[in-house]
């Protein structure tokens, strides 16, 4: 594994900015990059935490991510792993695998009893990733609703 630093964002600074802006493209290249504003709001956001995977050797040092989305439902906590990308040059090094530990750590410590995430299926390597770590394939429908306006 790459020697990297897993923390949560708690400041969206400018080279924070540039680094996650940098990143959003090669997770979906349909996806805008956040603006500061939404930056902000992520970071300072209760119910979501912003984990970065740091290379202090590198010269793009965050060479990681993932959103970790929480909130409270009858039936207990529901944890959501979100928009996990290593950076093209970092790939197969183990920096995902060290993210999503982090973020199961986490969810643990929130009283989580499981944890959900979705991965297109073209994304052969996140998918081999997530069934080695224990994640299980389920059987459900998913949808999702567009707003027309948008």
């Amino acid at each position: 594994m790459a020697p990297v630093t897993i923390r949560r964002a708690t400041e969206a600074t400018d080279s924070l900015l540039r680094d996650v802006q940098r990143l959003i493209p090669q997770l979906n290249a349909k996806a805008a990059p956040p603006s500061r504003e939404h930056l902000d709001a992520l970071i300072s956001s209760p119910a979501a935490e912003l984990m970065l995977a740091l290379d202090s050797s590198s010269d793009e040092p965050l060479v990681g991510m993932l959103t970790l989305a929480r909130y409270p439902i009858p039936s207990g906590v529901r944890v959501w792993i979100e928009d996990v990308v290593v950076d093209e040059s970092a790939r197969g090094l183990g920096i995902g695998e060290a993210l999503v530990r982090a973020a199961l750590e986490r969810a643990r410590e929130l009283g989580a009893s499981t944890v959900e995430l979705t991965s297109r299926p073209e994304r052969e390597a996140a998918n081999r990733l997530y069934r080695r770590m224990g994640f299980e394939l389920r059987t459900t429908n998913a949808y999702r609703y567009h707003f027309r306006n948008r």
